[in-house]
């Protein structure tokens, strides 16, 4: 073969032609797909910045240990049966790379277990003994609420387990559902609003409230239930029985000082995002709570006065029809029990000693509950 005068081959046969274009085609491929990869990797790369968490050491505790989390994608996929598919750190907030179906194929991608399993966007968080079950219960008929049964005690008991272990136990569920659960200690915890603002600033709170009176009295009732050698509710309520001082670091009487641990939640969260419920209005007027329940947690006005009936045997409304059932359905042999005959005098004593926190939490909600 010849050589032109700049060294290159003077003439190429038909197959030396092909050789040539062959290879200049590979070299083409070969870049466009670097540069379509880089691309797809710059807009999907996860952003690990967000607005620094109130001044405190426990929220920056909190915090940093849920980037770390949210920084690994396997913790936030897909589920199609048993076949997981990674998703974005979006998932955090209810987005995703892919789209779920719509309409009633969403409906029949549910049942056949399609869906997301999501981080809750709303939290029942308090209080116990204030009608927290029946609440949960009566939210799960709206067909846009999937909800844990079980009280997963994450952010008191269980947050050691990291935010995967708490996902998974999340129900899936579809574009335009609301994932929640429900843990009436959380309110009564003091690192759960670091922890819970850690996982997403933006969660909606819930706190169904109860005459503190009346609900230390049922927190004694229900223990007892357990317990039939316990001490009298009257001596556990006071330090002093002649004095009158009463023995604040008894849980039944500390959970109902409202005002106290709800400082604690103002200091990651504003009072917008809690909705206090009342646990008297929930038994006398279910339907008007949950239409409440329902504007605050931004959801259609589905569950009105026609889902239930009242229990004249149980003094509790129940469910003409509970999720996923034809039937009525009420709560079970542990609500409602029958209290204890309560000495007037110490009944008394605890009213004037919860009216001045009474009165700082109607201020703090602006609403008065009517507990005096």
């Amino acid at each position: 073969m010849g050589y032109s005068s700049s060294g290159g081959p003077a003439s190429a046969g038909p197959g030396r032609r092909r050789q040539l274009a062959l290879a200049g085609s590979s070299m083409l491929a070969l870049w466009l797909y670097a540069l379509y990869s880089c691309a797809g990797h710059c807009a999907t790369a996860p952003a690990h910045e967000r607005a620094a968490p109130p001044a405190s050491s426990a929220a920056a505790v909190a915090v940093a240990s849920s980037a770390k989390l949210r920084a690994r994608p396997e913790l936030y996929y897909y589920d199609s049966g048993s076949e997981n598919n990674n998703l974005n750190n979006n998932d955090l907030n209810g987005e995703s790379d892919g789209e779920p179906e719509r309409g009633a194929s969403a409906l029949s991608s549910l049942a056949s277990g399609a869906g997301y399993r999501r981080l809750p966007q709303a939290l029942i968080i308090g209080v116990k003994k204030g009608g927290t079950r029946a609440l949960l219960e009566f939210l799960r008929v709206h067909p846009d609420v999937r909800a844990v049964g079980a009280e997963p005690h994450f952010f008191d008991r269980n947050y050691q387990n990291g935010l995967q272990w708490y996902r998974d136990l999340m129900p899936k569920t579809l574009e335009g559902q609301i994932t929640m659960e429900k843990t009436p200690s959380y309110f009564v915890t003091r690192e759960a609003p670091a922890r819970i603002y850690a996982m997403s600033r933006d969660t909606k709170l819930i706190v169904v409230v109860r005459d503190p009176v009346t609900r230390a009295i049922s927190d004694y009732t229900q223990t007892l239930s357990k317990k039939p050698d316990i001490p009298s509710f009257e001596s556990l309520t006071f330090k002093n029985r002649t004095t009158g001082l009463i023995d604040t670091s008894w849980s039944a009487i500390q959970i109902g000082i409202y005002a106290k641990h709800l400082d604690n939640w103002l200091q990651y969260f504003p009072m917008r995002q809690i909705l206090f419920v009342s646990g008297e209005r929930l038994i006398s007027d279910p339907a008007g709570e949950l239409g409440r329940v329902q504007d605050f947690l931004g959801l259609k006005r589905i569950i009105t006065d026609k889902h239930f009936y009242f229990n004249q045997t149980k003094g509790f409304p129940c469910l003409k029809k509970a999720e996923g059932s034809s039937k009525p359905h009420c709560l079970g042999k542990t609500k409602g029990r029958t209290h204890p005959n309560i000495d007037p005098e110490v009944v008394q004593r605890l009213r004037d000693f919860y009216r001045p926190f009474n009165m700082k939490f109607y201020q703090m909600t602006g609403h008065n509950f009517g507990w005096d």
